[in-house]
């Protein structure tokens, strides 16, 4: 039987979500918090609008699409999974939201890595001896769809991946199940799938070599 893996919020919201989790092999589940208190194999953090800066120290020199709620939301359930070493993967906000979680920072506004007219950049990245490197090799090519990035590390996490300009473009905890990446696997295609599937794969395996 596949592994469940828990998102905030609903399908039809997270329908790219979704499809890959299901073509991965597992088993999205959706709802709100206090669903996420129940019993899941995994979490997933997915994309969406920004953080709020206090949350990292920071005042709002240029974050939008913000969302409070959420963001007390998915803070408390990673709060839970990390306590409990519940695996999570988190793609683009979902990385953001990790780092911060972790005592790290973000740069609020950065160039040359947002959608062009509702559609993806690709751009290549530089992968450090990692799970990741063992998956796609030194380097590959990654879509890209944000403008806010991890800055300071928090702690425990390691940058595996970066683009040429130097944003961090994957990271993995050094002692927890935790991986995330800056770009969406989940609209890339086989690539994609193939990352999805390998997040799911460690948990049958009992989960994540320590870096």
């Amino acid at each position: 039987m596949g592994k469940t893996v828990f998102i905030l919020g609903s399908p039809e919201k997270f329908e790219n979500y979704h499809k890959a989790v299901e073509a991965a092999g597992g088993i999205a589940v959706f709802g709100g918090l206090e669903d996420g208190k129940g019993v899941f194999d995994a979490l997933l953090l997915p994309g969406g609008g920004d953080m709020e800066p206090w949350r990292y120290g920071a005042e709002n020199i240029a974050s939008h699409d913000m969302e409070p709620e959420r963001d007390a939301a998915e803070l408390a359930l990673l709060a839970r999974c990390t306590e409990q070493q519940t695996p999570v993967l988190g793609i683009c906000r979902g990385m953001q939201t990790i780092n911060v979680f972790f005592g790290g920072t973000l740069h609020q506004d950065i160039p040359n890595h947002s959608r062009i007219d509702d559609v993806d950049r690709q751009h290549p990245v530089t992968t450090a001896a990692s799970p990741l490197r063992e998956l796609f090799g030194e380097t590959m090519t990654v879509n890209s769809a944000h403008h806010q990035a991890v800055d300071r590390l928090g702690a425990g996490l390691k940058a595996v991946q970066w683009a040429a300009d130097g944003t961090v473009e994957a990271v993995i905890h050094q002692e927890l199940p935790v991986w995330a990446v800056q770009w969406h696997p989940e609209r890339f295609g086989p690539v994609g799938l193939k990352l999805i599937e390998a997040f799911l794969e460690r948990i049958n395996q009992g989960f994540f070599v320590k870096l």
